[in-house]
């Protein structure tokens, strides 16, 4: 688990890069890179307020992956303090 202080969603991860996705450290924050269709599928999960999982690493590693989940919570009183 990483904590951000922000994070980028960079939708121009090519296909034929290999990577499902990138996720890295940059700063005190995390970038993703994403494909321009996970970029999509994002938009529209954060409309309508649901829960979106982007598994990052390179397509043919096997079952070696991170996962970046973007999850809505109830109370955000408890989750954003300092």
């Amino acid at each position: 688990v990483t904590g951000a202080s922000f994070v980028v969603f960079n939708g121009a991860l090519k296909t034929s890069s290999g990577f499902l996705a990138k996720s890295s450290i940059v700063e005190d924050g995390l970038m993703v890179q994403i494909t321009r269709e996970t970029m999509e599928s994002l938009r529209q999960a954060l409309r309508d307020k649901k829960d979106f999982k982007i598994t990052c690493g390179k397509m043919d590693a096997g079952d070696v992956k991170e996962y970046v989940d973007i999850c809505w919570v109830e109370n955000e009183e408890k989750t954003n303090q300092g």
